[in-house]
């Protein structure tokens, strides 16, 4: 009879028995006595009829928990009352159900640990039968929650710890409160509460991590409201990591790894940059007005501070990206690889004065007309330092469909800010004083250079001599706050450097105009700018031009 009972199985039988004589409180006499009735009853408890250690036991618990990543209400509900009804520990349940909620569920929901924490507390103080009321809206909750599984990325964390050992907590985040004044601890540290929106572009890494991505957003639930702001902000980072030093470190070719090269982040990060370049990304955007159809051409892709912006508002078009060089294209290609096939940006290799072959070659069309023309052009700092700028606006306007348009975000190295204002040299002969003026003055007015020879209204007259109509031209000068090191001024004083351009040193030396400086006299202004600048943080300017041109409909 017990075996029908048991649907056939006699382990469930003898299982049942041992519950029954564990669950059942002896009489009068210290017996226990297991009536036909009580055994029935202990089977039907145990339906499913594991102990805590067989197979059922876990395979339910498995089937439970699949089931809520799954988001199938249904049969999380069934494998929960499966589990119930056989008696299970709620504590267990509820320990695995927290455990999912940190895994599986995880940013896309940050509430759902909150939720099921509380449910397992009111179950603690309600008890059994009316506790399987938190159990089930604890299981709804995860069941019907998006999920995501991006906090798995602790685990790439910390098998980068395990690789890393050795690496070494940043300076600027070391504590200061112990051995700051002695050796530099916490110098240079921004407190994000100090910028806007409460964040800053500021390296948290050790040197040898900088650039590492651990943790990829899902696009479910809350994380899906703030993947874009994470992508933004890891963008201006990334960017205020390769971009150039200002002003004169604009010209001067580094030769070979300095203090700045170790830890570019002092250098770049601490002075805004990164705020500042997404300032820059936000003005070209809004001056675009792309929208989700259009087909985008990045002019200068960089690290992809405006590719990655125009992939995601151009969803249903298309971006083409120009690399200045292969291994630029091979970076962009592998982030890329993160996103769908169709949202991928095409990116190409070459000049801008080169687009239209490249395009043709991309479109594999036999002739330009054979491929389709972009509505909007999008660049930074693309024409700064052509030479022939006019030739590379002739070739962004041929990229252009009727009515389309092309905007431009150009620092004007014309206007930057001058070196010698950012020191006092009241100490120095006036003599000294008019020509160190001058000959800093005359490097931003040489008709010979590329780079200083041209200001916003060249920009206008360029855009109308190649056709293009409607041009807006704006102009914004902004200020950031700049850490100036010791290596910066070694590298502006460098008189014997060899590279491209001249030093700021071999520049006063040798000015267009004017006397220049003898080695006396620069030694002179360096130890000014020693005594001064060192480890200090200036205010730093700089000027941006943007420019509109629109392609007229035919």
């Amino acid at each position: 009879h017990l075996v029908n009972v048991a649907n056939g199985d006699a382990r469930a039988v003898l299982n049942a028995l041992e519950l029954a004589v564990e669950t059942t409180p002896p009489d009068d006499y210290g017996l226990i006595n297991v009536t036909t009735d009580v055994a029935e009853e202990s089977i039907q408890r145990r339906a499913v009829l594991y102990d805590k250690d067989g197979d059922a036991h876990f395979d339910t618990i498995s089937a439970f928990i699949k089931s809520l990543r799954g988001s199938d209400p249904d049969a999380a509900l069934y494998w929960l009352a499966k589990m119930v009804y056989a008696g299970e520990d709620a504590r267990f349940i509820f320990r695995r159900m927290l455990i999912f909620a940190g895994e599986d569920v995880g940013m896309a929901d940050p509430q759902a640990v909150t939720v099921v924490a509380a449910a397992a507390q009111a179950f603690d103080y309600v008890g059994m039968p009316e506790g399987r009321f938190h159990l089930g809206l604890a299981c709804l909750y995860l069941a019907t929650a998006p999920k995501s599984n991006s906090v798995m990325a602790f685990f790439d964390a910390l098998a980068a710890v395990e690789r890393e050992r050795e690496a070494d907590v940043p300076s600027h985040l070391r504590d200061a409160n112990r051995d700051g004044a002695d050796f530099g601890h916490g110098a240079g540290y921004l407190y994000p509460h100090a910028y806007q929106d409460h964040w800053v572009a500021q390296q948290y890494l050790p040197p040898s991590l900088q650039g590492r991505l651990f943790y990829q957003p899902s696009a479910q639930g809350h994380e899906g409201t703030i993947r874009d702001l994470v992508a933004r902000r890891r963008e201006e980072q990334l960017a205020a990591l390769v971009e150039p030093h200002a002003s004169l470190d604009w010209e001067v070719e580094r030769m070979g790894k300095g203090p700045a090269a170790q830890n570019p982040w002092l250098q770049r990060t601490l002075s805004g940059v990164g705020a500042q370049l997404g300032q820059i990304r936000d003005r070209i955007f809004a001056l675009a007005q792309i929208e989700r159809h259009n087909l985008v051409l990045d002019l200068n892709v960089g690290t992809g501070l405006l590719t990655w912006e125009a992939v995601r508002r151009a969803a249903a078009g298309g971006v083409y990206a120009l690399a200045a060089d292969r291994s630029t294209t091979e970076v962009l290609n592998q982030q890329a690889n993160n996103l769908q096939s169709l949202e991928r940006p095409v990116v190409l290799t070459g000049r801008v004065v080169d687009l239209p072959q490249l395009i043709t070659a991309a479109f594999e069309a036999p002739q330009q007309q054979a491929w389709p023309r972009f509505d909007v052009v999008i660049g930074r700092n693309v024409l700064t330092q052509l030479t022939d700028k006019t030739a590379a606006a002739n070739a962004m306007q041929t990229m252009l469909k009727p009515g389309g348009r092309v905007v431009l975000a150009e620092i004007i190295p014309k206007y930057t800010q001058r070196l010698h204002k950012l020191v006092d040299l009241s100490t120095l002969p006036l003599d000294l004083i008019e020509r160190i003026s001058a000959a800093e003055e005359a490097i931003y007015t040489n008709p010979d250079d590329a780079m200083v020879n041209w200001d916003e209204e060249s920009l206008r007259s360029i855009f109308e001599q190649v056709g293009c109509s409607q041009i807006e031209l704006y102009v914004e000068t902004t200020t950031a706050e700049w850490r100036i090191d010791m290596g910066q001024i070694e590298r502006w004083f460098n008189i014997d450097a060899q590279g491209k351009r001249p030093t700021f040193a071999q520049f006063l030396s040798t000015p267009k105009i004017s006397s220049g400086l003898s080695l006396s006299e620069l030694g002179r202004l360096k130890t000014l700018f020693q005594q001064q600048l060192a480890d200090t943080v200036v205010v730093w300017q700089s000027t941006v031009a943007y420019i509109v041109g629109n392609q007229p409909i035919d």
